[in-house]
């Protein structure tokens, strides 16, 4: 395997204060022995640290204290500092002001609590195109059929919604994990509501790269990572609708939760708001970190860096498109909106071996496999196997791209591809 070596220092970079990364400069040694410059193009599974969050840790780390519970100077420190990254995150994410915003693990974690939150005989609705996060969660499911198109969706959910005679939430991704495509988030908000259902947001692809608003999208409900958002430190938050997260039994049931436990048991007067959800100490260094980077993207040109991704993410599918035996995975029609993900099968090679000798002769990171949604890869796998000509087999290549990402790392990764099939197209 591989060894690396990381630099101790973190340099800037073109993207704005603080979106710099503290893995900028590392270094890997090769199976041959050489040492090159690590290319990360694994940001869908796991963004790199940015300088903004990990500034903010290590300035709040001496002063750590568990919130809400004490009189001391940490206590007194961290408090606030708890309390203002909820209102950042709130702020970046666009939400109303009767929101709540519960800190959570991960965006599986947050969906989990709002499948707990959804009153009884509430119809969900999805697509077998979800993620797993969004797939496995719901108890009341209707699962439609993937999508042709992103109208074909919205035809869908039309259809279904007219079907159901009880509460209904729509839950859907903002943009594939599988393939970086877009969905019409705003539109199948507007069916939802036309139909009296609410809708839910899966915007962990999403968020790192596009802007995204409670408000303007009239979403009901969102979810995001912090791995996903440059601050790995174990967050994640749930944001939207009061009321079904008032009602419903808390999450976790222990301290913070409560406001009143009594001497018989069950007689506990819970909180509302989001301490009824986040019981027990939270992870304030991983709010706290998502928050920075929240703050350090709503402070940079947006657009220009959507720009520059959009032109990688051009570089590289057109790079793989000229190499013979490859074929991207794709839902919609291939000149779709996506954010900087593709995934790909190589005909006659396992992705997991693409992936070692991506790692192990080019110092490059990929995801391979199922991509936690195997339904959606099975069948992109087949559809484009028939595209090819060619059986496709084990799983997909998924590369991804994102702050810090460079022409060399896409045209590293092309090279690596084309040792594999042998030649280029003519």
């Amino acid at each position: 395997m591989a060894s690396t070596s990381t630099t101790s220092t973190a340099a800037s970079t073109a993207a704005g204060p603080g979106l710099g990364l503290v893995s900028e400069g590392t270094q890997v040694t090769l199976a041959d022995g050489r040492t090159v410059r690590y290319v990360n193009l694994d940001y869908a599974a796991g963004a790199p640290c940015a300088v903004a969050a990990a500034e903010a840790v290590n300035e709040l780390l001496p002063w750590y204290a568990s919130v809400h519970r004490g009189s001391g100077a940490g206590s007194r420190r961290c408090t606030p500092a708890y309390e203002q990254a909820r209102a950042t995150i709130a702020e970046f994410i666009g939400a109303r002001p009767d929101d709540r915003l519960i800190f959570t693990r991960n965006t599986t974690d947050a969906l989990n609590l709002l499948a707990r939150a959804v009153p009884a005989q509430t119809t969900v609705i999805t697509w077998a195109s979800e993620h797993h996060t969004n797939l496995l969660p719901w108890s009341r499911v209707v699962r439609l059929p993937v999508p042709a198109s992103p109208e074909a969706a919205v035809r869908q959910l039309t259809a279904a919604l007219a079907r159901v005679d009880r509460p209904t939430l729509v839950a859907v991704t903002g943009a594939s994990n599988v393939t970086g495509e877009v969905w019409p988030v705003a539109a199948l908000a507007q069916v939802a509501h036309a139909y009296g259902a609410r809708i839910a947001l899966d915007a962990a692809q999403l968020a790192a790269h596009r802007r995204v608003s409670l408000a303007e999208s009239e979403v009901d409900y969102l979810a995001l990572s912090g791995h996903k958002l440059y601050a790995p430190f174990g967050v994640g938050i749930l944001a939207g609708r009061a009321d079904w997260l008032d009602a419903a039994a808390p999450y976790l049931a222990g301290g913070g939760a409560t406001e009143y436990v009594g001497d018989a048991p069950g007689d506990v007067r819970w909180h509302t708001g989001p301490g009824r959800h986040e019981a027990g100490t939270p992870n304030l260094l991983g709010a706290v970190a998502l928050a920075a980077t929240c703050a350090a993207l709503a402070q940079a040109d947006r657009d220009a860096l959507e720009a520059a991704e959009r032109a990688l993410l051009d570089r590289l599918r057109t790079g793989l498109t000229d190499l013979d035996g490859v074929a991207e995975l794709r839902t919609f029609p291939p000149d779709h909106d996506r954010v900087g993900i593709v995934s790909f099968a190589v005909a006659g090679v396992a992705a997991a071996d693409v992936s070692a000798h991506l790692a192990e002769r080019h110092g490059i990171a990929v995801r391979d496999g199922w991509l936690c949604a195997h339904p959606l890869a099975r069948r992109l796998l087949d559809d484009a196997s028939q595209r090819l000509g060619r059986p496709l087999r084990g799983g997909a290549v998924r590369a991804s791209l994102g702050l810090g990402s460079t022409e060399e790392d896409v045209d590293r990764l092309l090279a690596g591809v084309a040792e594999l099939t042998g030649s280029r197209k003519a």
